[in-house]
């Protein structure tokens, strides 16, 4: 399998927050790595493990021979713009059946127009007890809805912009009613025979709509790859890369991958880059290995962590949006993220650091930066830096239309980052 088939595999499988950690925890299990619990006491050694956060959270660790020679962590984050679906969903409007829904992170809205749309995401019902309830993932794998776009007729200024309401004009149409009005209970129906449970014993449930369409290679040279979700399953799939074959080459140091959710809104949640989790788990490690707190704190210090995520490509059609001087292009290489504002994780210091791993393993790179008088977006990777105060660094692949219901990279960059990651965590 070519690295750009094994990035839309990944891809068509990880189709909510919750299915991307699957996803990565089924790739490392195939790779020796065995799973910890995050409420239970850890004994470790020498060896490969990880632990899922909460079902959308995932760090993969390995523990080298030497393990305080190098702590080295590379983050990603499952999360990406999309659309979740509202508690009792169903309503009617004369005889057809709407999904109520609520956008989840800054999506393009009009690029979710008149695409089929399929659903996924976790299931809670009853269990033994209230603090005990049973949890299941669901994918239906099929058209299910749309959002249907206004016809030009009845807007003839349409293609002039138009700005959609995400109460009134997202809503996709599900179903037609006929005289029947919807119920709640009709809805739980649906998810029961998904999971074979009986609908009066559905408690909640975390849903996210998606584009059926799986992602594709394209262009006349064969040269892009046309997707959902490249941001940020790229630098997701990097990681797994780098840390299963830290695992191969046994590298000596302490190795991390951290995997968040809730990046694209805001990260401030318990399983994001903005809680304790990052710290928590890298003290664990320290304490279950029987090595000092003041030995976990200098390591800290001298480690590095590479925060993984995608950047903005040259535009073909609006270069005056670039910045003047750093021109990132797709199949132009990793690009390391730069921002006076710090915004993007890092400093002289790290960049010269990362350039030279790519430099000295013959991976092509590329700078960003943003136009200054057009503030980018933010990632994770300065907030975990700074709620474990290591020296870190912003890199990614270059996308066009970020946040797109399909986004656009090179063929060539994700070789390009997965390279990257191998060298740096080995």
């Amino acid at each position: 399998m070519t690295t750009a088939e094994h990035l839309l595999t990944f891809i068509k499988q990880s189709t909510s927050p919750y299915h991307t950690v699957s996803s990565a925890a089924n790739i490392l299990e195939e790779n020796g790595f065995k799973e910890l619990a995050l409420n239970e006491e850890w004994h470790l050694s020498e060896g490969n493990y990880y632990v899922k956060v909460y079902g959308t959270t995932l760090f993969a660790f390995h523990i080298g021979r030497r393990v305080r020679s190098s702590m080295r962590i590379a983050s990603a984050h499952t999360d990406f713009p999309a659309i979740r679906v509202k508690p009792n969903p169903i309503s009617k409007e004369k005889e057809y059946g709407k999904l109520n829904v609520e956008t989840y992170g800054g999506l393009i809205l009009n690029t979710w127009l008149d695409r089929p749309l399929s659903m996924a995401g976790a299931v809670v019902c009853r269990g033994a007890s209230p603090f005990s309830p049973v949890q299941y993932l669901i994918d239906l794998k099929r058209p299910l809805f749309t959002i249907p776009n206004l016809a030009i007729h009845m807007n003839r200024a349409m293609n002039d912009g138009v700005a959609l309401n995400r109460q009134k004009d997202m809503l996709p149409l599900a179903m037609m009613c006929g005289d029947e009005t919807p119920t709640e209970k009709q809805w739980m129906e649906v998810l029961g025979n998904e999971i074979g449970c009986a609908p009066e014993d559905i408690l909640s449930y975390e849903l996210t709509l998606y584009p059926a369409e799986d992602g594709c290679i394209f262009g006349l040279q064969n040269e892009f790859i046309s997707s959902p979700r490249l941001d940020n399953l790229t630098s997701c799939v990097a990681c797994l890369t780098g840390i299963t074959e830290a695992a191969q080459a046994k590298a000596e140091g302490l190795r991390v991958i951290a995997l968040f959710d809730n990046e694209e809104v805001g990260s401030r949640t318990k399983q994001g880059g903005a809680s304790m989790i990052l710290p928590t788990i890298i003290h664990r490690i320290y304490d279950a290995l029987g090595l000092s707190a003041e030995a976990c704190r200098a390591d800290i210090s001298g480690g590095f962590m590479v925060s993984a995520d995608v950047a903005h490509a040259y535009h073909p059609n609006h270069g005056e949006k670039n910045d003047i001087t750093n021109v990132p292009i797709l199949n132009g290489g990793v690009v390391l993220k730069i921002a006076a504002s710090q915004s993007y994780a890092g400093d002289a210091m790290a960049l010269a650091t990362v350039r030279d791993l790519c430099e000295t393993n013959d991976i092509p790179w590329q700078r960003y930066v943003n136009r200054s008088d057009i503030p980018g977006g933010s990632t994770v990777g300065s907030i975990s830096s700074a709620m474990l105060t290591m020296r870190t660094m912003d890199v990614g692949v270059a996308l066009l239309a970020m946040h797109s219901a399909r986004e656009t990279m090179g063929i060539q960059d994700q070789a390009a980052l997965n390279s990257l990651m191998k060298a740096f965590l080995r």
